[in-house]
């Protein structure tokens, strides 16, 4: 394993991350230098925040080309955490309909209540179950708490690339594959065993 770029886009818990990658045996760098993205092996997007503001961000310190040059051409494993995975989206209605990195055909959406006693924002331990095997699951049971902080949720447009959900305001997609590109809802950096559990998976990865 060579280094773990945390991309830094002025959005989330940045140093839970690291410390997360560090305790899972990586070597995480936090940049959004191209000469970074170059050197790494594994890239994760973290983020807490709006998808507005989020995809600005990017576009803003022009790391767009050189991401995609690295997941696309490289094949480089990624993984997007909340925020990050939203971003994966052709769109968000966060604020106003906005463009996203477009890597995986869907739409990010507010929660809408399907029972009275619902709170949104989605904040705690949720279950998280498996819709088929994956690599970054590997080992591990379906149906355990993961923690969330969100109000928004990315509905996919090919069910294929959705490799877990959560039964909350009616179910909503946790997690998502295509390719070399994952992407999660819950904080794998906050969800202790079986968080780091997915990040080691994830750091595994060729």
């Amino acid at each position: 394993m060579g280094k773990v770029l945390v991309i830094d886009y002025g959005m989330g818990n940045t140093d839970s991350v690291i410390r997360a990658v560090e305790e899972c045996g990586g070597e995480p760098i936090l940049s959004n230098s191209k000469s970074d993205f170059e050197l790494a092996s594994h890239i994760i997007l973290p983020g807490v925040g709006a998808f507005q503001t989020g995809i600005k961000h990017i576009n803003d310190l022009g790391i767009k080309p050189i991401l995609e040059e690295q997941v696309f051409k490289h094949r480089i494993p990624f993984l997007g955490i909340c925020l990050g995975m939203h971003l994966l989206a052709d769109k968000g209605f966060e604020n106003g309909e906005t463009i996203g990195l477009g890597w995986i055909e869907g739409r990010v959406e507010k929660f809408e209540k399907t029972e009275n006693d619902q709170k949104i924002p989605h904040i705690g331990w949720n279950e998280v179950h498996f819709e088929k095997k994956t690599s970054i699951f590997e080992g591990l049971k379906s149906g355990k708490d993961y923690y969330f902080v969100h109000s928004y949720h990315f509905i996919i447009n090919n069910p294929s690339q959705i490799i877990a959900t959560t039964p909350y305001c009616g179910g909503f997609v946790s997690a998502v594959k295509k390719d070399n590109i994952f992407g999660v809802q819950f904080h794998p950096e906050k969800s202790q065993k079986m968080g780091f559990a997915v990040l080691k998976n994830f750091l595994s990865l060729a």
